[in-house]
């Protein structure tokens, strides 16, 4: 019996947005990806979980003996994945970046190494993955009871931002929801109240990022900040400030002020209000897909679904562009 037929999620209303995110990705073909150092249970698992959804085609990349014997151990079959030998986890970043460079994975996926030595290798200036943009991560996360994805940035990557960073997180963040298919993208610049205060130093980076995006400098989406949780996501709360604007309780994505906030948005999400939270780094050459041990299944299979929306709409713009 496979992974699949033994341990998959059931697919239900609870969690209706990741249920939509793996329908669409039933008619994508699988991405070609090279994981870093899968040296244990859960990350392998998650690497099999997603091959057999069809979501990916995974090279391993990582001593040889020890991920065979992790999967004999745990019954996972990888008879028909390729291993790419390294000896250790950083020669295992090192090794499966240089896969993307050479144009032989799409996407990298986070195996059961560290994230800094992970993104370590992918930020080297001559052998990494940079473009031009800051990498950021995002969140998508799928709450019961609300009614659309929420994207919460940047949560993992970057700690304090400063102006120019956020500039960046927020494009990546309204590339990456435009890709999952959002037509109308509104971004909620977060702070802890919605009044630009010269004491409080995220209030005045709110509202300089929707000048810039008046000024076209960020694009593809309609910004307002600074706006307080409660009336970014709730009409009635917005209703009750008296603020109006498109982005004011109807936010679908929110800009945290630093990666503190974030990691705390994003977790009480998850253990207060039941909500999957797949993970995504962006702004680098291909998306990077991270996931934890602590994952629930479905959140890792979400995680690369969305990888693979990526990687389709980048193929699409290019295509369209050389047209």
């Amino acid at each position: 019996m496979s992974v699949i037929e033994a341990s998959a999620p059931e697919i239900n209303n609870v969690h209706d947005k990741f249920r939509d995110l793996m329908e669409i990705a039933k008619s994508l073909p699988p991405i070609k990806v090279a994981v870093a150092h899968p040296c244990d249970k859960a990350s392998l698992e998650a690497v099999v979980e997603a091959a057999e959804r069809k979501l990916i085609d995974p090279v391993l990349v990582g001593p040889a003996d020890r991920i065979r014997a992790v999967a004999q151990e745990h019954g996972l079959d990888i008879s028909g994945f390729e291993i790419v030998e390294a000896a250790y986890s950083q020669d295992s970043a090192a090794k499966a970046v240089e896969l993307v460079r050479e144009g032989r994975a799409e996407a990298l996926m986070k195996g059961s190494l560290h994230t800094d030595e992970l993104m370590g290798a992918v930020v080297k200036r001559e052998t990494g993955l940079r473009t031009s943009r800051r990498i950021s991560h995002c969140f998508i996360m799928d709450v019961p009871d609300h009614d659309q994805p929420l994207i919460i940035t940047d949560a993992a990557v970057n700690i304090a931002p400063d102006l120019k960073t956020k500039v960046d997180i927020v494009q990546n963040a309204i590339d990456l929801a435009r890709a999952l298919g959002q037509e109308d993208v509104r971004v909620a610049i977060l702070s802890a109240m919605e009044s630009v205060n010269p004491d409080v130093p995220s209030t005045i980076e709110a509202a300089a990022l929707c000048k810039m995006a008046d000024r076209g400098q960020i694009t593809g989406a309609e910004l307002d900040g600074p706006l307080a949780l409660d009336n970014a996501i709730s009409p009635q709360a917005a209703a009750i400030k008296k603020i109006k604007s498109p982005v004011a309780g109807r936010a679908t994505v929110l800009v945290v002020p630093d990666l503190e906030a974030g990691n705390m948005l994003a977790k009480s999400l998850s253990f207060l209000a039941d909500a999957d939270a797949a993970g995504i780094v962006l702004g680098a050459k291909v998306p990077i897909i991270l996931t934890s041990r602590a994952d629930e299944e479905m959140a890792r299979l979400a995680s690369c679904a969305v990888a693979q929306r990526l990687v389709a709409a980048r193929k699409a713009n290019a295509s369209a562009a050389v047209q």
